[in-house]
């Protein structure tokens, strides 16, 4: 191989990824010669339109994964939140890089906090998760749609003519990007789960391409390919996609994950939170359960109300 093709999204966080990725393989392999393969997905053309409304498997990677059966790329760089669950048998996952920060900032150009937003203020998020969460806690909240990237939503956050009082952004985009300064908040899980595998970086590849993915072994951090696929076995069994108001996080010390996962009704009405863990061996079927379970309590008749009250 002469040249390692990367392909990533155009956006400064998807760039910031993809470099990194670069940068760890020539650290593993100084002779490789690495080039950024430039891709524009389905989910950076529609920006007119609440996510949800555009949203289902593959928005922002579809295009990436035609590339890398086309041959005109060798490798993928994802935020994993947004890969389905579900990867064609062509794919595969060859390294997930150590996750960073998981959780999700309030950003306010008044400085605000979540308890000292004012009665009926507007948060802005194109996620339902956020906004199932936010006002599970406050229910007097208005949510008013925010779509574009991290510095796009920064700038309609912080314009004082802006209709805005706060937004949620990712912490993991705030400080790749060197803006977590802007936070007023770092919200706790306990408040804002995050979605799953949320501040994990997945590179992806052809199945058969063995060099690729021998070049690729070494950027894998096993704590965080543990978690993270407690998380996604835990979005995989309720079926939700990355559209829902489904959140999971789990962490691993020593040989054991604990996962927590929840399911929330969109108007903030209905929390269903479960709980368990298990050896770092059985971090799939953790997940699986924990789904099971919370399917049991209630999670299987919301997720399909609210699948009928989402465009196809």
């Amino acid at each position: 191989m002469t040249v390692l093709r990367i392909g990533t999204r155009r956006s400064q966080l998807a760039l910031w990824q993809a470099h990194h990725v670069r940068d760890l393989l020539l650290q593993s392999a100084p002779d490789l010669n690495v080039e950024i393969v430039y891709l524009t997905t389905a989910g950076d053309r529609v920006l007119d339109r609440p996510l949800p409304e555009i949203g289902g498997k593959g928005l922002f990677t579809q295009e990436l994964e035609e590339a890398l059966l086309q041959g005109t790329i060798d490798l993928a760089v994802h935020s994993l939140k947004d890969l389905p669950t579900e990867l064609a048998p062509e794919f595969v996952l060859a390294a997930i890089l150590r996750r960073a920060n998981p959780l999700d900032a309030l950003i306010s150009r008044a400085g605000y906090r979540l308890d000292t937003l004012p009665a009926s203020a507007v948060v802005g998020t194109s996620s339902l998760r956020r906004r199932a969460q936010l006002l599970a806690y406050r229910p007097d909240l208005q949510t008013l749609d925010l779509r574009g990237n991290v510095d796009t939503r920064l700038r309609k956050a912080l314009d004082a003519s802006g209709p805005y009082d706060a937004i949620v952004l990712a912490v993991a985009g705030l400080e790749r990007l060197e803006r977590l300064s802007v936070a007023s908040q770092i919200l706790p899980a306990a408040i804002m789960l995050p979605a799953p595998a949320q501040g994990a970086v997945a590179v992806q590849c052809r199945a058969d391409d063995e060099h690729v993915r021998a070049l690729l072994a070494p950027l894998n951090d096993p704590v965080t390919w543990a978690a993270v696929n407690a998380e996604r076995a835990f979005l995989s069994r309720l079926d939700a996609g990355c559209r829902l108001p489904v959140s999971a996080l789990a962490t691993v010390q020593d040989d054991l994950v604990a996962l927590t996962g929840r399911v929330n009704a969109l108007d903030g009405s209905q929390t269903i939170t479960v709980q368990g863990q298990a050896p770092v061996s059985a971090a799939l079927d953790l997940g699986a359960r924990l789904a099971a379970e919370a399917l049991a309590q209630g999670a299987a008749a919301l997720l399909e109300n609210l699948r009928r009250s989402l465009p196809a």
